[in-house]
């Protein structure tokens, strides 16, 4: 089946963005199936940091194929990361009948300047998601052509945070907040901890955000979840709202993730899930796309797997086991 791939732009206007003078920003990317005629190309955008991964082709703004209604996959990235590095899983979900989507968190994404308020405040992500489901199902491309009780979502490391939350758990603690004992930030923001007494000083936008922490963020049309490496802020969640949650859930995970405690912690409270060690030697990083020599060479600690881990058998690994399951 071809791909198509289109990308597009949503205004959140409930919430402000960080510097409080417009909308929250979320720019979406979709791949979906398009119609046998559709010519595949070279895509005029690639997974950020640019050069670094490779990427395939698709059908650039093709029409969405005669067929369907389509199940449609909902994709939160990891911290500091962006939607495009779902490009190695989104396109074959679409080659098998999907649409894939993803989005740039506002502020949490390398696509543009990160800002502590957006590592800070994780519970704004799956409010994004929310959104690009209702976006979505009514966007002129794919409207009426969805099916609403096939809808499923992916997330890697903090999108499996993220994933979680959508599925009803309940954030009750910051993972950097005084006495949390989780490290002063992630690798792309190391002094994050910080940034928060400024924050909360100065900034009503962010103390409005820290606030809505334990709001509930559930969206019941989400009917099955796979959490690729999920990151430690699920250590924050209540454990009477995981253990509540009754979709399944797959999770998945690299024997050698320094953050494999925190998917066996999630994995242990989660009632109807399953569990895999994708490859012993498989670390935190092997699940975003193949790299390039650019990439390797620019940052081997996210590019460079062991040798005896193949990036891409893993890759075709994750994608059996979210066919499997959103097929189920």
């Amino acid at each position: 089946m071809r791909v198509g791939f289109r990308q597009g732009h949503i205004a959140d206007a409930s919430r402000p963005n960080w510097d409080g003078d417009g909308p929250r920003p979320i720019d979406w990317f979709a791949w979906y199936p398009a119609p046998d005629d559709a010519t595949e190309a070279a895509l005029p955008v690639a997974p950020w940091p640019e050069g670094w991964f490779a990427a395939g082709p698709a059908a650039l703004d093709a029409p969405l194929a005669a067929d369907g209604p389509y199940p449609l996959v909902v994709y939160s990235h990891g911290t500091g990361c962006n939607g495009l590095q779902f490009e190695w899983l989104a396109r074959e979900l679409a080659a098998h009948g999907f649409v894939a989507v993803a989005v740039n968190h506002h502020g949490n994404s390398n696509a543009a300047p990160y800002r502590a308020e957006a590592f800070l405040c994780s519970w704004e992500r799956p409010r994004d998601i929310s959104l690009l489901i209702d976006h979505i199902v009514a966007h002129p491309a794919f409207a009426g052509r969805i099916d609403a009780d096939r809808l499923f979502a992916v997330g890697y490391s903090l999108g499996g945070v993220t994933a979680t939350a959508l599925l009803g758990a309940i954030m009750i603690r910051s993972p950097f907040e005084p006495g949390a004992n989780l490290g002063r930030g992630p690798r792309e923001f190391p002094d994050l901890v910080d940034h928060l007494p400024r924050l909360m000083a100065e900034s009503q936008i962010f103390r409005d955000s820290w606030a809505r922490m334990s709001a509930s963020c559930h969206d019941p049309r989400i009917k099955a979840a796979l959490l690729l490496a999920p990151g430690r802020s699920v250590q924050g969640f209540s454990e009477d709202s995981v253990a509540a949650i009754n979709v399944p859930t797959h999770i998945m995970a690299g024997g050698a993730d320094a953050l494999l405690p925190a998917a066996r912690w999630l994995q242990e409270r989660l009632g109807d899930s399953t569990f895999d060690i994708i490859a012993d030697d498989a670390g935190h990083y092997v699940f975003l796309p193949e790299s390039t020599e650019l990439g390797r060479s620019s940052d081997p600690a996210s590019c460079v797997d062991p040798p005896s881990v193949d990036r891409g058998t893993i890759h075709r690994t994750v994608v059996a086991a979210a066919l499997k399951l959103f097929s189920a």
